[in-house]
Formats: structure tokens, sequence, C-alpha cells
């Protein structure tokens, strides 16, 4: 048969192997710069921009669509056209993707630490910003449809599975949890409410680490595994049952972040049903990874990029089981808010993702300039150096949320809370929180190196730019046709159907989840107590989300003895229908607030607390971790602003009266003016139109509606 000369284009995959490393950098250090604000306020720097609010949400977006997307990038850039021995569709797309990705990421970093954001985790992003990701999220899977219609070979390789699951999943995700109505430029209000949002939300967020952070990085290791090793993958068979069970399973398993929350119970039950389901397939992944290197020990022991995949493919394994552990009822009513689903979340993140990427950095780079690596010795340090880094990071923070979970349920024998202050549970913390710090400064130190080795490396070759290949070209139908062939070897020359096929996979479970909390009203029983936020409380609430807020504090009162006594009465999903985004959170670096306009048993905090509080957190108690927030006193609100947002959340179905968006702004100010009159009659002098007022209006309501109790401020 005669044979086609073509040439691999080299070029993106060099661009977005730089990428991912100078994103590396950035994101992990600024995971260390949190990690260091969690028990050191004064590394807040005292500054709007860079407090733990705010730049928490920096870290996770810069690790996760900065430094990982570039390295799923690389991937697919690098083996999608060795795969289906063609170059890639369009040299344009290709550039297109690739800036548009780097100028989404800036535009995300800067947006961010200036506190425009959705207040969603992992969707923070304002919409002009995720329009921008739609767009050049359909430019890449453009591209790469394009590639594998091209293709030479018959049929499309597992990696490619991958693949195509991941573009199509991310899509369907990112458009339906962004969905909003816009009321500026740079804000909007999410279209979900309460637990409608935090369900959305939760399917989006937890696939987020399905389709972004795990099914690339499966098709990552099936290409660079069997390439390194140069063994073949262990099982054809178990990759199809791998990828079709958790592609399937994978899409029902968000309700298990809600489990104890006002999220109805069947929803719960199906989250933690297929959580324990998902532990079959992912295992099967691990499996046939580690497998594929039978034979190739001796090798392993001695080649840094091999171990580096062993260790991340190990780390894949016990964070899908304990993911899955975490899921069960009972173990998640320890765990959750607390530090163990932060170390539970990096040994996936610093494992699964580091490592994987580590080694592919490793072996890819001297291949693009055709030369060696420039030290295997270094390679190896950084090894050891990031294995360590895992356990220090990790250990620490189990140990700590376990002591968190205990300490917040335990009661005197006399029937009280023994820790009723919470600051007593974070003070217990500090240690815990000095070692994770260490962890993350080896990381970080490893990584370095691996900048060092991967730069001497680029000096010493030649980048080649066009890479020679040759193929034989597919001239029919017929010819990609084999003998007794399977259905999935069908589906496999046939990549349109297998999208499509795939596609039908990932929508059943969130079309079952999302839709009869839509449908049936029983889901989201209402409140006729609850009412909408007043102008000034509204403006409160947006510069909650604005300032990070959400980051450290809860908003779910679960039906534990221990949390009521401490809290007051449970959440019901009532409550929150005018919550555009949901306020739920996921972790308590403070304590809950869902409850903290009215405490059962409690004293009211009045405003002159509040507004202290806010100003310097440790002049109210020294052991307090919260950074200052002085700028809330000199900021004024936005209080023209304040028509266009009673306009968008009566589009989103909030009951403000007609044409109240003209009466607005006199409400904001009345009620602006009678906070600042307190706080004067109290010692505390400022004008009623600076931000800290509208974030007491908001704080102070909280939980009033369903108090039993008349509220005295």
């Amino acid at each position: 048969m005669e044979l086609q000369k073509f040439s691999y284009d080299n070029r993106m995959t060099r661009n977005f192997a730089i990428a991912t490393i100078v994103w590396g950098v950035v994101g992990l250090l600024a995971g260390l710069l949190i990690a260091l604000q969690i028990f050191i306020p004064a590394m807040n720097f005292g500054l709007e921009f860079t407090t733990f609010g705010r730049t928490r949400p920096v870290h996770t977006n810069a690790v996760i669509f900065a430094f990982v997307g570039n390295a799923i990038f690389t991937a697919v850039y690098y083996s999608l056209q060795r795969l289906l021995k063609t170059r890639m569709y369009s040299e344009t797309l290709s550039k297109i993707h690739f800036w548009g990705w780097q100028a989404i990421i800036v535009a995300a970093a800067v947006s961010l630490l200036s506190g425009f954001t959705v207040g969603k985790e992992y969707a923070e992003l304002e919409w002009p910003i995720d329009i921008a990701i739609t767009l050049v999220w359909v430019i890449f899977g453009w591209n790469m449809c394009g590639t594998i219609l091209q293709r030479r070979t018959s049929h499309i390789y597992v990696s490619i599975w991958f693949y195509i699951a991941t573009w199509v999943t991310v899509a369907v995700l990112h458009i339906f949890n962004s969905l909003a109505v816009p009321v500026s430029f740079m804000k909007s209000y999410t279209l979900y409410a309460g637990v409608q949002d935090a369900l959305v939300q939760w399917w989006y967020g937890h696939n987020a680490v399905a389709f972004f952070l795990t099914t690339p990085f499966l098709g990552l290791m099936y290409y660079f595994v069997p390439k390194v090793s140069g063994r073949p993958v262990y099982s054809y068979k178990l990759s199809i049952v791998h990828f079709w069970s958790l592609i399937f399973l994978y899409i029902w398993a968000g309700p298990h972040h809600l489990l104890y929350s006002s999220l109805p119970d069947w929803l719960q039950a199906l989250g933690t049903t297929f959580s324990v389901m998902l532990i079959a397939p992912s295992w099967g992944g691990m499996i046939n990874g580690l497998l594929t290197l039978r034979g190739a020990w001796d090798k392993v022991r001695r080649d840094p990029i091999l171990k580096m995949f062993v260790v991340g493919i190990t780390a894949y394994g016990m964070s899908t089981f304990e993911g899955p552990m975490l899921s069960f009822k009972t173990v998640n009513a320890i765990s959750h808010f607390t530090d163990w689903t932060i170390g539970h979340v990096h040994i996936g993140a610093l494992g699964w993702n580091g490592m994987l990427t580590f080694g592919m950095i490793y072996w890819l780079v001297p291949r693009l300039y055709n030369t060696k690596l420039y030290s295997v010795k270094l390679a190896n340090i950084h090894f050891w150096l990031a294995t360590l880094a895992i356990v220090f990071y990790a250990v620490p923070l189990y140990i700590g949320g376990i002591t968190q979970a205990l300490m917040w349920k335990q009661f005197t024998p006399d029937g009280f809370l023994k820790y009723p202050n919470f600051l007593e549970t974070v003070a217990q913390l500090i240690p815990m929180y000095t070692i994770r710090a260490f962890g993350g400064a080896l990381y970080v130190a490893g990584f370095l190196i691996l900048v060092f080795n991967i730069v001497k490396t680029i000096q010493a070759g030649s980048f080649v730019a066009e890479e020679e290949a040759q193929a034989p070209a597919l001239h029919s139908e017929s010819e990609m046709k084999t003998q007794s062939e399977t259905w999935h070897r069908f589906l496999e020359r046939k990549p349109i159907r297998f999208l499509i096929f795939a596609t039908i996979a990932i929508l059943i479970g969130g079309v079952v989840e999302v839709i009869p909390t839509y449908l049936i009203k029983s889901n989201i029983p209402t409140i006729t107590s609850v009412k909408p936020y007043t102008p000034l409380e509204l403006q409160g609430r947006d510069i909650y989300v604005k300032e990070g807020c959400y980051n450290c504090h809860s908003q779910m009162v679960r039906p534990f003895r221990s949390e009521t006594e401490r809290y007051g009465e449970y959440s019901k999903a009532g409550e929150s229908v005018y919550d555009h985004p949901f306020q739920y959170g996921s972790k308590r670096t403070g304590p809950d607030l869902a409850r903290e306009g009215v405490k059962t048993g409690k004293l009211y905090k009045p405003n002159a607390w509040h507004y202290n509080h806010f100003i310097d957190p440790q002049k109210m108690n020294e052991a307090s971790i919260m950074p200052k927030y002085p700028w809330l006193a000199q900021k004024e609100i936005d209080i023209q602003s304040t028509p266009a947002k009673i306009r968008a959340m009566k589009v989103l179905g909030v009951p403000y009266p007609d044409n109240y968006e003209q009466q607005a702004i006199a409400d904001l100010k009345a009620q602006a003016d009678s906070i600042a009159k307190d706080l004067g009659a109290n010692g505390i002098q400022t004008d009623s139109n600076r931000e800290i007022i509208a974030l007491i209006a908001y704080i102070q309501r909280l939980g009033v509606d369903i108090s039993n109790k008349p509220v005295k401020k």
C-alpha cells in the first residue's frame, strides 16, 4: 500500500507545554500563599486584592483551568496527531484556541482579584468570560473533531474516547451551570436559586473534577504510560468497561456534596448510590494503568518519569476510593465542612494531575527539542520532593479534619457543647496548617526544579516544528471494517456516532436529577415568612460574594444536635429560594452564618460588634484568623446599580412589587441611615453610604425570616 508523507505540527504542543509550566508556577505559588494566609492573617498584606476570599478562587482556577487545562491541551495536541496519523485539522483554529485560552486565564485572574465573581466554586467567572470560554471550547472541539474525521487510521484509540467525552461533557456542564441574567458588564445573577442552584452547581462542580481533572488525564495515561514504558495497554476489554461505566456513573454523583443539607432526600440517596458504584470503573482504570507496567518494574525503578506515573495512578486510585467512602452519610457527617475534604481533593490534584503532568513534560520536551533531558538526577529529586510534599500536605489535613468534626460535636456530661466558641476548634488546627504549608512549599520547590531542568533541556536542543511522518491513506469505508467486528469496534470507526452515544450516556443522570426539582413543586417547598432581600441587604449580599466570604463560611445548618445547639434551627429548602447564587458553602474555616441574624439561646450581636469585627477581627478576638476589611468603611455602595439589580431579580422570579425599582434607592438609603444612626449611638461615626453598612444589613438579616422570636438590633 502506498504511503503518504506528511508532518506533525509541534508548535501548539510546545506552546501549551510552556503555558502549563508558567501557569503551574502561578497556581502553586497562589496555593502556597493561601496556605499561609489561613493561619497568618497578616499574609493578606492588608490589601483589598490579596485577601484569602479573593486569592483562593485565583488558586483553584489557576490550577484547574490554567495548569491542568494547558496540560490537557498539550497531551491532546501531541497524541491526537500521532494516534490518527494526521496533523491537526486547522492551524488557525489551533492558534485561536491557544491564545484565546491564555487570554481567558489572564481575564479570570484579574477579575477575581478585583472582586468580580459569581460566587460558585470552580465557576466563579462572570458572564462575558463564560461566553469566551464557550467560544474557545467550541473552537477546540471543532479542531479536534475535524482532525478525527481526516484520520488515516481505521479506528480511534482509547485515549481519544476520553478526549471526546471530556469535550462534550464539559460543554454541557459549563453552559447549563453558567446560565445567568446580566445586571451590568461584569455583574450577573445565576438563573437558579437556593436548592436548585446548589444541585446544578455540584452537578457541575463534581463533574468538573470528573471530566476536566479525570477523563482527559485517563486519556493521557492510556497514551503516555505505554509510550514511556514500551508496554501495550494491559486490557482492551477493561478499557471499554472502564470508559462507558465511568462516564455514565460519574454524572449522577454530584448530590453527595449536599448530604444532610436541605436537598431532597431522594437526590441525596442517588448521589450516594452512584458514588459508591464509581469505585468499580475508577479502580478498573487504575488497574489497567498499573498493570500496563507489568514486566517493566526494573525500568520503573530507574526512570523518574515512570515513577511519577505510578505515584499519580496510585493517587487516582486512593482518591477514587476515598471519594465514595466520603459519600456515605455516616462518614460525611464527620468529614463535610472540614479540612478532611481539602486533603482528599489535594491527593487527586497534587498526585494524579500533578505527577502525570510532570512525567509527560519530562518525556515530551526532550522530544520536541530533539535532545535528552538535561538531568535525570534532578528529575529524581523532583519526584521525591513531590511525593514527600503530598504526604506532608494531606496527612495534617486529615488529622485536622477529624479533630474539627469531633470538637464541633462533643458535649459535656451535662449536655452542653464542650467547645461552644468556634475559635477553640480553630486554635487546635494551627499546627496542622503549619505542616500543610511546609508540604506546599516542598511541592513548589520540586516544581521549580522542573522549571530549571526543562529550561536547560530547551537550551541544549533545537525545536522540531515539523516532525516528518508517513502512513497509508484510508480510501473507503470497507477498508475500516474488520472481520467479526464487535459493536465497540464499529463505534471506534464511527466517531460521530461515538460522540452521540457518549452524549446520551452523560445526559441521563443530569436529566433524571435536575429536571424533577423544577417540575415537582414538593421538592422545593416555600415558606411564607421568607421575603426577598431589601435593596440594602441585596447590595450587602453582593459585597459578601465579592469578598469571597463563602470560601470560609457556610450557610447551611445540618440537622444534628451539635449544629442546632451551636447555630440554631436547621436549614430548610424554602429559606434560600431568593438566593442567586446559593450560599451553602463547602468549608467552615469560620462558623456557619445561616442564623447570624438571630441565634437561638444566644445574645444578638449588635451592629457595632459587626462593624468592629469587619474592621479588625483580632481586636474582637485575638485568636481570629479572619483578615481585616478596612476598605469596607471607605468604599461607597454602588447605589445607582440598585434598580438594575432589582429588575434582574424580578426577571428571575423574585416577587418584588411592580415598579419597585423606582422606590428601591429611597428604601436603601432609609435602612442605611437607620444602621448608621445606631452605630453613631454606639460611638462609631460613619457615612450611611459605605459598603460596610450594606454588609452589616445582610449579615443581620440571615435567619431572621424563620425566627420565632422578635429580633431587636
